[in-house]
């Protein structure tokens, strides 16, 4: 879903567009791809990828396969694979997915768990990975 410049890579990729004028409070479960510009209060669950903009503004839970954040974003982040923050980003709440980047000027006030990647299975028990990052925000 994600182009090399963090950009969607196509408008019809996106099954889900909440645009900057709208709002949303409640839940929110979806199969596809969703693209969020606007303001959104709750809960998201997708099996696709989520792409948050830079005048986004959510207070939820998110899980996600992928995701790519460049608003503000305060809960708790539970992404399945790669996970792309952008430097006008501000995350409050924990953060748990397979691979992270970070840009320059992002800020994060939680702990990131980064696990393995799922599928790994070679009849042991799997253990997750952890690396705990506390990153505090400067006011």
């Amino acid at each position: 879903m994600f182009k090399k410049d963090n950009q969607i890579g196509s408008i019809d990729q996106a099954e889900t567009i909440i645009g900057e004028s709208v709002q949303v409070k409640g839940y929110f479960e979806s199969d596809g791809n969703i693209v969020i510009n606007g303001l959104l209060e709750g809960e998201i669950k997708t099996k696709g990828n989520i792409f948050i903009g830079e005048k986004s503004k959510i207070s939820a839970s998110i899980e996600a396969e992928e995701m790519l954040v460049k608003g503000k974003v305060t809960g708790n982040l539970k992404i399945g694979g790669y996970l792309s923050i952008g430097g006008s980003a501000k995350i409050k709440g924990d953060i748990e997915c397979v691979q992270i980047s970070i840009e320059k000027g992002a800020e994060i006030n939680g702990k990131v768990t980064i696990n393995e990647k799922k599928g790994k299975s070679n009849n042991k028990k799997e253990e997750a990975v952890e690396e705990k990052i506390e990153i505090n925000e400067i006011s």
